[in-house]
């Protein structure tokens, strides 16, 4: 049974802890992830996501602590290792006159050595090119590309070894609506279809809460929270509330169980409700009271 569960965490980091010079950017930072779920690591700047990051990904050298990744320590990871990670930076530079398959064609080349039984590597150039809306510029360089496609192009970058662990920094930055829900979907695709578990960076709030399955909160070097959207609204915000008129008359309630709350008000009053609203808290409310409680507690701005 412990093998398996080993087997079945993608990440495990204990204790982890960085210090440069006299002064300490993590301080005993300790989570883990499960094979094929999607992790948002938010915090603001300076709380230490970019350097947890770049431990995860064998970038950086940690102080202190356990870190295990897909199994192996990414300080010592060699290249079958790193063929099993994928990395979409916030940019990426190449060679403006590659053309888009081109490209991801002769990238893919390199993990062909590593394909195992249970994993193909890489993927078919035209079946990546299609995956992140790309496949009516395949043909074009890459200098002609706009922003929004020069982008989904470094998420092909990313994924083109069909990595079992993703790491997104920032992934849909100069997206438009559409493109930013196409990504949504691909996300879904990658942790569902392909078991790949991902490891998400983002200012934006409501993509964390819409392709997260857990959060975590790292402010002043130190994890502060950890859990699903719903279970780190409930720590906050504790009640639901509920607003409705009757007869004209507008009231508001607060309640730990907004469904049986409601249930209750139309078996009481039935049509006689009117302008009814539940109003739980969203993941920027839960994200700010949690940092902020986090900088209160550290006395920052005193």
């Amino acid at each position: 049974m412990k093998t398996a569960a080993r087997e079945e965490t993608a990440l495990d980091v204990d204790g982890l802890r960085m210090r440069y010079g006299t002064v300490d950017v993590l301080h005993d930072v300790t989570f883990q992830a499960r094979q094929g779920e999607v992790l948002a690591l938010l915090g603001p700047n300076g709380a230490g996501k970019t350097t947890t990051i770049e431990i995860l990904e064998g970038f950086r050298t940690r102080s202190a602590g356990r870190v295990q990744v897909l199994g192996a320590d990414p300080a010592q990871g060699d290249e079958r290792w790193r063929a099993r990670v994928g990395v979409v930076l916030q940019s990426w530079r190449d060679h403006g006159k590659w053309r888009v398959r081109e490209l991801l064609a002769h990238l893919g080349g390199y993990y062909a050595a590593y394909s195992t039984a249970a994993v193909r590597r890489p993927w078919d150039p035209d079946e990546l090119v299609a995956a992140v809306g790309l496949t009516e510029h395949a043909g074009k360089k890459i200098k002609t590309l706009s922003g929004g496609q020069r982008r989904r192009l470094d998420v092909a970058i990313g994924i083109v070894g069909r990595p079992e662990l993703l790491f997104l920094d920032e992934p849909t930055t100069g997206f438009d609506p559409e493109a930013r829900h196409e990504f949504h979907d691909l996300v879904h695709r990658l942790a569902a279809d392909h078991a790949t578990t991902i490891l998400l960076t983002t200012h934006d709030l409501d993509e964390a809460g819409k392709l997260a399955d857990r959060v975590l909160i790292l402010a002043g070097g130190r994890i502060i929270a950890d859990g699903s959207v719903a279970e780190l609204a409930r720590r906050i915000a504790g009640e639901d509330e509920v607003r409705w008129t009757r007869g004209g008359e507008r009231f508001t309630a607060s309640t730990a169980d907004s469904t049986a709350f409601v249930r209750g008000l139309f078996g009481r009053y039935g049509e006689a409700i009117g302008e009814l609203e539940v109003r739980r808290a969203s993941l920027e409310d839960t994200y700010r009271a949690l940092v902020r409680q986090s900088e209160d507690a550290a006395g920052v701005g005193r």
